[in-house]
């Protein structure tokens, strides 16, 4: 086995981590994914709300412009620019969430690793890795060559 056949030494488990613990890490890894899946879509729906009320800005001026004059100026009173929730656009709420929760579970998902793991990250798969790879066969490489 060549050592480029191997993990690096990122991704092997330090001295004294036992299963257990790798798989409570491996959870928690998970746990995080799944906020940052959130995360993407709490962007999503900022960029949509956004794009949506341009939309409708846009729709008032055409509706303005084709003489419903009325209907365009409620629309714009209601709705253009309004907070998606109270006191709050999307902006907002994005910033609340990166700054509180978001943030928050980062840091103690770097902390645990730190405490069991020496820092190490993705052991869990790393070591699934090895466990399903065809050792030896091209395209099942431990880590690009040269690393």
């Amino acid at each position: 086995m060549t050592n480029d056949d191997t993990p690096d030494n990122s991704h092997r488990r330090p001295d004294g981590v036992d299963d257990a613990t790798v798989e409570a890490l491996g959870k928690l890894s998970e746990a995080l994914e799944t906020v940052e899946h959130a995360r993407g879509q709490l962007y999503a729906f900022h960029r949509l709300t956004g794009a949506a009320d341009l939309a409708l800005g846009e729709a008032v001026d055409l509706l303005r412009a084709a003489g419903h004059d009325e209907i365009a100026s409620e629309l714009n009173e209601e709705l253009v620019g309004r907070n998606v929730i109270k006191g709050r656009w999307t902006f907002q709420i994005v910033e609340d969430y990166d700054d509180g929760y978001y943030s928050a579970f980062r840091q103690a998902e770097a902390s645990a690793r730190a405490l069991l793991a020496d820092g190490r990250r993705h052991l869990f798969e790393a070591e699934m890795k090895e466990d399903r790879r065809t050792h030896g066969r091209r395209g099942h490489e431990a880590r690009p060559s040269g690393t």
